[in-house]
């Protein structure tokens, strides 16, 4: 049976994202090159994660030659929206403040982070 299409970013496309998003366009050649530092990159798993990517409508390309050029339809801002609704939606049963609450109570946050919270949370009063 097949596996049911995520309708936020798997890590493999995320992966990709970031690529697009620091260079604004990319050939499936310059992404696999860009993510070969981090491990082997297998040409035809980049080119079929983008075509993923452009039925989501995480990306677009246009022709250039004979190479396919990729470009972010959304930013990394709005894939971050989108992920964390997601998220709230399935495992926090929409509650932005259940979800905070958690990660208070079982993370560990940077006294600086901490402090910028509290000056957002001071605001919002």
């Amino acid at each position: 049976m097949a596996r049911k299409r995520s309708p936020t970013l798997t890590d493999g496309e995320a992966r990709l994202m970031t690529v697009l998003w620091e260079r604004s366009s990319a050939t499936v050649a310059d992404i696999v090159g860009a993510l070969e530092p981090q491990g082997p990159v297998n040409y035809s798993t980049v080119q079929t994660l983008l075509r993923i990517l452009e039925k989501k409508g995480y990306v677009a390309h246009r022709k250039a030659g004979r190479a396919f050029v990729y470009s972010p339809v959304i930013d990394q801002q709005q894939a971050r929206r989108h992920a964390l609704s997601h998220l709230l939606t399935r495992l926090f049963n929409g509650s932005p403040s259940l979800l905070v609450l958690n990660i208070l109570e079982h993370e560990t946050i940077a006294p600086d982070e901490l402090k910028r919270l509290k000056q957002l949370l001071d605001k919002g009063e």
